[in-house]
């Protein structure tokens, strides 16, 4: 028989975690604000094709970094969703029971720790 989890104190946490992950996306729409078509013609010297990989590899970059964290804020909030609705850690595969070490270390978690390395083997 497994503890009974503290959803109050999950939420707590992952509503924290909301709030940090929608600040880094804030701070990165905030640091490209344009297109990359904007910034590019923003180089002073002359659109060298270097100046201009370097800019677009910054952009590639904060685009992915956006997309990563824009993934875990849909988590974060999937998981809201489960505490709401009483399915918080339950394996969405196998319907058994994530285990605790596990929420604490990613509360967002769908997956319990075999399910998901059976997933990643294929």
């Amino acid at each position: 028989m497994s503890a009974a989890i503290d959803t109050e104190r999950f939420r707590e946490r992952l509503l924290d975690e909301r709030g940090r992950v929608q600040e880094a996306i804030d701070y990165l729409h905030e640091q490209h604000p344009g297109s990359m078509e904007d910034e590019t013609q923003d180089i002073p010297s002359d659109n060298h094709p270097g100046d201009v990989a370097t800019v677009t590899l910054d952009r590639e970059i904060d685009y992915t970094l956006e997309e990563n964290e824009g993934r875990v804020l849909a988590a974060i909030d999937a998981a809201l969703l489960r505490i709401d609705d009483g399915s918080f850690g339950t394996c969405r595969s196998c319907d058994g029971p994530i285990g605790l070490e596990r929420l604490e270390a990613l509360p967002h978690t769908t997956q319990c720790i075999d399910c998901k390395r059976r997933e990643e083997r294929g």
